[in-house]
């Protein structure tokens, strides 16, 4: 299989786990957009929470009936890829710079199931540029105090993204720094020095926060819980 036929599966099996009337979040990214097509394959009664305005419009071509997170009071199950997954289901998450809602999203939720190729199930968390989401005013000298942070961790300084129109500018308003660490010995304690500097709205560490992973291979999806 390819990876685009091992992320198509693994979104197959996970739109199987939603049922009628249940409030769903839909992830953001190539692996989730093969989600969000199967669920909306099903013509199930749900209500969808996208996660960025990529997967807003996706949703509506297809039909679906979406609401925001602030109308509704739970979610029941999120679906959603991830850039690397690692042990007890930690990720890296953010390579689409939806991030922040993604997170926001989650933590709302009931239940929540990422998917993935087998490519993206890792020992060690780091390989994938850590993304970190800052807010836009003074980020110049956030960045500059993240990379005294990535220097006590033994990591290069986190570098701004940009693309072919210039800085990277997510759905909220705000810039990503994306560190590129190799390997994360503890991510925990990463997350927590991200977090205390002033400008930094969120990173793209997910812990704790998965209930189960469907990772499409060659042989089928498999299933993995922390």
């Amino acid at each position: 299989m390819t990876a685009d036929d091992q992320k198509r599966i693994s979104g197959e099996a996970a739109a199987q786990l939603v049922e009628a009337g249940m409030v769903v979040g839909l992830g953001t990214g190539s692996t989730a957009a093969w989600f969000v097509k199967a669920l909306a394959a099903r013509g199930l009664d749900i209500r969808g929470v996208p996660t960025s305005e990529a997967t807003a419009n996706l949703a509506r071509e297809l039909g679906m009936t979406l609401a925001s997170l602030d109308d509704v009071k739970s979610i029941d199950l999120t679906v959603d890829g991830a850039d690397e997954i690692g042990p007890g289901l930690s990720l890296i998450k953010g390579g689409g710079a939806a991030l922040l809602r993604e997170k926001l999203v989650w933590e709302a939720s009931a239940r929540c199931v990422v998917i993935a190729d087998a490519a993206k199930h890792v020992k060690t968390l780091g390989r994938f540029p850590l993304p970190i989401e800052v807010v836009r005013f003074g980020h110049p000298h956030t960045g500059r105090r993240l990379a005294d942070i990535a220097a006590e961790f033994d990591l290069p300084p986190p570098r701004l993204r940009t693309a072919d129109r210039g800085v990277v500018v997510t759905d909220g308003g705000n810039v990503i720094y994306d560190m590129a660490s190799g390997v994360i010995e503890d991510p925990a304690a990463l997350a927590g020095a991200l977090k205390s500097v002033t400008g930094v709205v969120d990173h793209g560490l997910f812990l704790d926060l998965a209930d189960e992973a469907l990772i499409g291979t060659d042989d089928g999806v498999v299933k993995l819980v922390p």
